[in-house]
């Protein structure tokens, strides 16, 4: 495995994707990482991120610098190859002229981490600071027109430092570079697949609860629903799936889960039927944010209800994702830039006094769509396009009633109809339909004025 100490670049999770990509295994680890904790992770190499502040700044984040001592071989991105270098004794100073984009990259010694890549090609900069002086040991292996020390290296104890971003799109060598690093420098091997992760994740779940009852809310989204066959398929009848029909949900959704799921999947499921209570509570609420929290709230009561009714359930199940875990942790005070705090983590409601069973904390939710398929799940179920956990409550403006919904409902189907017709489904993130809420003028109907 790869270990990535995150120093709060908005790219960290793309490092970690990359990664994967190349089917090795990787983890996303703030920096206040014990040196203990590293040495028991075991990883072939170290990954250390860019990050928005300056070495040189009171309070910038730093690792433990034993990590140079664990004949481990590391590479600095960014921020990551300033940390490296002034951490073994080198200079970072400010730059005389910040550089952001493009730029053209002269590569100086095609070997090791940029072994079979163009000499001259682009890559992505962004950065205030630069090196001054380098580390005893090390070497200038590339350079742009603005930044003399555009790479570095010391290849006696395998470090290397990239002042730009391998990364993203905008460096065309950059997915070579870093496949040097796993498999030339850090001698990985590409055996992490969706169908080891199932094999390993039904052994750790089966471990993990034992003869326990776990309860899970089954949404009918594609987390909840490969989180449900996953763990279906390593403790069976030991899991109680809970679909809750709020009433606010894409129309035919709720008999369509019940067919997927119960006679197909064969789950132990059970059906909450709560439309009249939620829409209820929604009546004459107009503003969206406290939609979301009555039907959250509401939920998390229908829920508990239905799980008070199954005797000694000890576990929870979520479908929680990696970004979740990263985005959470960094809205607590992590190094991340904060996206979102995500309902899943920090979320729940304590009374239960469950344990938590998350099998997908750690993918990326393109992984939960190939474990998806490797579980036997269809096309259709595998790439759904994401859902609001507040439903179509949400993509009324204005208040929530049946007649309303009932609108919408057929709207949404006439939309995602034509967007499938147009082979477009899988190329959108998401499409849907909004009902406004339009008072026409006085005078001639819409229909009939030029």
């Amino acid at each position: 495995m790869i270990l990535i100490i995150d120093f709060g670049s908005q790219y960290n999770q793309l490092i970690a994707r990359r990664v994967r990509e190349h089917h090795v295994y990787c983890q996303i680890e703030p920096p206040d990482i014990g040196l203990a904790t590293i040495k028991a992770l075991k990883p072939e190499g170290i990954i250390l991120s860019g990050g928005p502040a300056s070495i040189y700044e009171k309070g910038s984040p730093r690792v433990d610098k034993g990590i140079f001592d664990l004949n481990i071989p590391v590479l600095g991105i960014c921020y990551g190859l300033q940390f490296m270098i002034d951490a073994l004794g080198g200079e970072v100073v400010r730059s005389e002229k910040r550089e952001y984009g493009f730029a053209e990259l002269q590569i100086r010694r095609p070997e090791g981490i940029f072994t079979g890549t163009e000499r001259e090609t682009r890559c992505w900069m962004s950065h205030g600071d630069t090196i001054g002086k380098l580390p005893k040991g090390f070497r200038i292996t590339a350079s742009t027109p603005n930044t003399a020390v555009a790479a570095a290296e010391h290849p006696g104890k395998r470090f290397y430092g990239l002042q730009f971003h391998p990364e993203v799109v905008h460096t065309p060598e950059g997915k070579k570079i870093l496949g040097n690093f796993l498999f030339a420098i850090c001698d990985c091997k590409k055996n992490w697949t969706m169908k080891s992760f199932a094999r390993d994740a039904v052994e750790e779940i089966r471990a993990q609860v034992g003869a326990g009852k776990v309860i899970l809310g089954l949404s009918g989204g594609v987390d909840s629903s490969v989180a449900a066959v996953l763990l279906h398929q390593a403790i069976g009848w030991q899991l109680t799936c809970v679909f809750v029909d709020n009433g606010v949900l894409r129309e035919g959704e709720a008999v369509k889960v019940q067919e997927v799921f119960k006679k197909h999947f064969q789950l132990n499921l059970r059906f909450a039927r709560a439309k009249k209570l939620f829409l209820d509570r929604l009546k004459n609420i107009e503003d969206p944010e406290k939609k979301r929290k009555i039907i959250g709230h509401t939920f998390i009561e229908v829920f508990e209800k239905e799980a008070r009714r199954i005797k000694g359930v000890a576990f929870l199940a979520q479908g929680t994702l990696y970004p979740d875990i990263i985005e959470s942790r960094s809205a607590f005070g992590g190094p991340s830039a904060v996206i979102k705090s995500h309902h899943n983590v920090g979320g729940l409601p304590k009374k239960m006094n469950l344990k938590l069973v998350e099998p997908l904390k750690h993918l990326f939710k393109d992984e939960v769509r190939l474990l998806g398929k490797e579980l036997g799940m269809s096309d259709e179920l595998v790439w759904r396009q994401p859902f609001p956990g507040p439903g179509l409550a949400i993509r009324i403006i204005g208040d929530v009633t049946e007649k309303r919904l009932a609108i919408l409902c057929k709207a949404d189907v006439i939309l995602q109809d034509e967007i499938r017709a147009a082979n477009l489904y899988r190329k959108l993130w998401q499409s849907f339909a909004i009902l406004m809420k339009i008072s026409w003028p006085s005078g001639p109907s819409p229909a009939t004025t030029p």
